[in-house]
């Protein structure tokens, strides 16, 4: 079969702009919108701009042939030769991660935070009072909170929100990444969620809380019931 030049023309230009428009989602196998393409492109852009640094995330269904998530990245990050930066998530593998062509890149944003599971530094103190294994365990885990992601992935979605549950948690995350690399480099991004995060991590802290308080008085009431059938049965 035969190809016009006016074909050839039109299928190379399609190529190019679906190339342009994954630069900084750079593999989506999961969510297909629009406006998270857009959003993810619109910060990338601009952080890249005014950083030089590429922040690229990653979404895939599974990771291919038997390869962890550190051996895909590494993968990827051979053909790419600017600073970057991978925030990978694969759904049927339940991993995620943050990967650097260059350890220095890990002096612009704090990857333990990012990927912490635990929102708060109220939960994560209770949660290390109870779990710890000793006092080097308890200190590790008291400092671990911040976490942008995670607790966002942990949170139950109702039927038919799952993608929207991804999308939200990893543009949190990408987002935190990207304001955190803008702070260190003393730059401000315009098309960074700012606020909008910030009250996202409000309101998992407000429904965590919630959970502890009504944990808290549901532990007295039954003591109180106990302590009363004590009572009545002497």
């Amino acid at each position: 079969m035969k190809f016009s030049r006016g074909l050839a023309a039109l299928i190379l230009t399609i190529i190019f702009q679906t190339t342009l428009s994954a630069e900084f989602l750079y593999k989506d196998e999961l969510i297909f919108n629009p406006k998270f393409n857009a959003d993810v492109e619109k910060l990338g852009a601009e952080l890249h701009s005014k950083t030089g640094i590429a922040l690229r995330l990653i979404m895939l269904k599974k990771l291919p042939d038997n390869k962890n998530i550190v051996e895909y990245e590494t993968e990827l990050l051979k053909d790419l030769n600017e600073p970057t930066i991978l925030l990978t998530f694969s759904e049927l593998d339940s991993k995620i991660d943050i990967l650097a062509n260059d350890t220095s890149l890990y002096e612009y944003f704090d990857k333990r935070q990012v990927l912490s599971p635990v929102a708060s530094s109220v939960q994560a103190f209770i949660m290390a009072l109870f779990y710890n294994h000793g006092f080097d365990s308890f200190k590790e885990m008291v400092t671990d909170s911040g976490g942008t992601i995670v607790p966002l992935l942990a949170g139950k979605a109702k039927d038919g929100e799952t993608l929207g549950k991804y999308s939200g948690a990893m543009f949190n995350g990408y987002t935190d990444i990207a304001e955190q690399i803008a702070a260190s480099k003393s730059v401000v991004l315009d098309n960074a969620a700012g606020n909008s995060n910030r009250n996202m991590m409000l309101f998992i802290k407000i429904v965590f809380y919630g959970f502890i308080v009504y944990g808290i008085v549901m532990l007295i009431k039954r003591k109180l019931y106990k302590k009363r059938l004590d009572i009545e049965e002497k």
